[in-house]
């Protein structure tokens, strides 16, 4: 790359500390300017927020508008939450100044199926802005749904794909040991699952992607969340979970066509999951049957692929993007 890519990172949380760390760490990209609504966080260093240990002469704003009084910028990586309605308005605000954007929020990935209009709006304004938009990850963006499709590129007829992702989740962040429900009773559990606030975002996301990409309309689609209960003490860096109380989910996300069910997803996250991996097969000519030991480590990878796609991002066409509308990505080094 002639000139590096110039960066604003958006939300300074666990994830926008090890992307910042990751961008200082390319030679291809700046980091130009930040944002954070934390009030605690804004006037202060970058490199001081994001624990690096030393400064980047970059102060951490409250708003992109403060961010970029000047500056100039090409993208802007975003890390903040996972619901798409809350997020937008964020978006936005950087689609309106013509900046790409790179996010990890789960239900960017593929709104198209469970929040269509908002795809629709959120599409056409980034074509009016010349920007492009993608949502992207690990989960969603990467092991249940690029990968299984980056997989059937191998097969010349598919009946089914199962994916199976087990996960520790004691080697994650805080936040993410909180969304699955670690510590909690089950009663609680149960509950927050009744109002919508429990269980992994982007299951159906990845389904969708997949299913559209495949080009399968799928009669039925199921979910299911249900919590997986401590048998034992069991401790994380962050939690204590006592016999009794859940440490964490299985959740399944199955879909159907003409009777048949020809898509299964299912996600077991929670703290001390023995043998952690990622699995996916595919029933078809040829059969595959492809497992990943240890698993796909979810924060790293997250990271990982956000900065990897930003050359991939820049170079997109203009509007809502996912995974499967750009170029290959692959890991971008110093002579990139």
């Amino acid at each position: 790359m002639e000139t590096p890519i110039r960066v604003v990172q958006y939300g300074i949380g666990a994830i926008g500390s090890a992307l910042t760390k990751l961008l200082v760490a390319k030679k291809w990209a700046k980091i130009v300017g930040a944002v954070d609504v934390d009030k605690e966080k804004a006037g202060r260093d970058l490199g001081v927020v994001a624990g690096l240990g030393r400064k980047l002469d970059v102060l951490v704003s409250p708003s992109l508008e403060n961010a970029l009084p000047k500056t100039e910028a090409d993208v802007v990586v975003h890390s903040t939450v996972s619901r798409l309605q809350l997020v937008w308005p964020q978006i936005r605000e950087a689609v309106e100044r013509g900046l790409d954007v790179v996010s990890s929020c789960e239900e960017l990935a593929y709104p198209w199926k469970r929040q269509p209009e908002l795809a629709h709006e959120i599409d056409e304004f980034a074509k009016s802005h010349g920007s492009s938009v993608l949502g992207t990850g690990v989960n969603p963006g990467f092991v249940m749904d690029t990968l299984v499709l980056a997989l059937t590129a191998a097969c010349q007829e598919i009946e089914s794909i199962q994916v199976h992702r087990v996960v520790d989740a004691s080697t994650r962040r805080l936040p993410l040991q909180k969304k699955i429900g670690a510590g909690r009773t089950v009663e609680e559990f149960q509950g927050k699952v009744a109002e919508g606030s429990m269980g992994h975002v982007g299951l159906e996301e990845s389904m969708a992607l997949m299913a559209d990409s495949l080009g399968w309309k799928l009669d039925i689609v199921t979910t299911s969340i249900q919590p997986v209960v401590a048998e034992k003490r069991t401790i994380s860096p962050f939690l204590t979970v006592d016999p009794g109380r859940v440490t964490g989910l299985r959740q399944i996300a199955r879909g159907a066509r003409a009777g048949r069910e020809v898509l299964s997803l299912e996600l077991e996250m929670y703290l001390g999951a023995a043998e952690p991996r990622d699995s996916v097969k595919i029933k078809g000519v040829p059969s595959l049957d492809v497992t990943f030991n240890g698993g796909v480590a979810g924060d790293a990878a997250t990271v990982a692929i956000m900065v990897n796609v930003l050359p991939r991002v820049l170079a997109a066409r203009p509007g809502l993007v996912t995974m499967r509308d750009i170029p290959l990505p692959f890991a971008v080094f110093e002579n990139a």
